[in-house]
């Protein structure tokens, strides 16, 4: 193994192991190469190596996920186009079900929109259009929990750790069969934490429309050699800044127009 290889996967499982223990680790551009800035490249294969990880334990992929789909959000990370992460299925809970708070490191919600796709892309297609494969619309909530310590981190070490990726719940699906020409622009969004206003947007502020999301998602997928299965969720970007969660939550987010989802946190013990 080459020693770039080798530090992508040491990288890899540093995360992984963050992941797993809930124990925060220090930003990866701060041990790259003697300190000096880890590149988008080696980020996103950092990444990949650690899907194959989770791939390895017995996880599967089942989606994908995009990040800095705000302006306002891009423009504070100095990043001029969105990010891409991974879903598989370990992270997802059903709608109402139990995040386990003591499993994080730094556990955040954020409301979003889903999209399903009802066959399998081909991105080796240049004339695949990921639109066509949606059939269904639902409201979403992301978990992120950023694996490094004092949640502070650079673009790079935001995409290695899989774009903060860490949960994600799916409300009532809107079949499109049902709402052929469903428009998503400026429907209001809002976040609770039991039963009290913690964030509000609109749907807008994805990318100025969620539909967008899906041409972004094919071409950052085909970028970076991800796969997007049959059934897969697509997670379209925050409608609100992220809200920080603690234990005893019922968190809710509400998209006009879809529904809400709901999702309660619990911190387990664990011997």
């Amino acid at each position: 193994m080459s020693p770039e290889k080798s530090m992508i996967h040491t990288m890899a499982a540093r995360l992984d192991e963050a992941r797993r223990s809930g124990m925060a680790i220090p930003q990866l551009s701060d041990q790259h190469d003697g300190g000096s800035a880890l590149d988008l490249a080696s980020a996103y294969a950092v990444q990949c190596a650690g899907v194959v990880l989770r791939t390895d334990h017995g996880e599967q992929v089942v989606g994908a996920k995009l990040g800095f789909t705000s302006k306002a959000k891009a423009e504070q990370m100095g990043v001029s186009d969105v990010i891409i992460g991974v879903l598989t299925d370990a992270m997802a809970i059903d709608d109402g079900g139990v995040l386990d708070i003591s499993q994080g490191v730094h556990p955040r919600a954020e409301p979003e929109v889903a999209f399903r796709l009802s066959h399998a892309v081909d991105l080796s297609d240049p004339h695949v259009d990921v639109l066509a494969a949606v059939d269904a619309v639902a409201p979403a909530l992301e978990v992120i929990d950023s694996r490094y310590r004092d949640f502070r981190f650079a673009l790079a070490d935001v995409v290695a750790d899989n774009t903060s990726a860490s949960a994600f719940v799916v409300g009532p699906w809107t079949q499109l069969a049902d709402a052929p020409d469903l428009d998503l622009v400026d429907r209001p969004v809002e976040l609770t934490i039991n039963g009290s206003t913690a964030a509000t947007g609109s749907t807008t502020d994805i990318l100025g429309d969620p539909w967008a999301a899906l041409p972004a998602i094919q071409r950052m997928a085909t970028r970076y050699g991800q796969q997007l299965p049959a059934g897969a969720v697509i997670l379209a970007g925050a409608a609100t800044a992220a809200v920080a969660l603690s234990p005893g939550c019922v968190v809710t987010a509400t998209v006009a127009g879809l529904g809400q989802v709901t999702l309660r946190t619990e911190e387990v013990p664990h011997d």
